[in-house]
């Protein structure tokens, strides 16, 4: 399950959350939430707003913009977020990306260890 916490120091990560739930509430959470890390480097440091952007990106991928520009607006989509991101701080978590599994904080240090993890899991 995927979890929204948008982080402090950077100004864009609630406005990009915002993008990816009311991109998910059209049924399109992968799709935005790739573009968004694929386009990073172009918007992450930048201190104004991103809105119109991630609004495009939004346009790119076929939404109906009407029901997305509603989304973005709808304090139940802010609190989605805000709800997630209080549920992650009270878990501990301080950064993206944070993984659990069985309810445990994973301290990870490669890809591979986190397959492993996964495989024994499943077991």
């Amino acid at each position: 399950m995927n979890r929204y916490f948008p982080l402090p120091g950077h100004r864009n990560s609630g406005t990009a959350a915002l993008a990816v739930e009311a991109s998910a509430q059209q049924g399109k959470y992968e799709q935005m939430a790739a573009k968004l890390f694929e386009t990073q480097p172009q918007w992450g440091g930048k201190q104004e707003s991103q809105a119109a952007v991630f609004r495009g990106y939004a346009q790119d991928l076929g939404l109906d913009l009407a029901r997305y520009d509603a989304a973005v607006a709808d304090e139940g989509t802010k609190e989605r977020i805000r709800k997630d991101a209080g549920d992650g701080t009270a878990l501990g978590v301080t950064g993206t990306p944070t993984f659990f599994l069985n309810g445990k904080k994973l301290v990870l240090n490669t890809e591979a260890e986190f397959r492993q993890l996964l495989t024994d899991a499943a077991r």
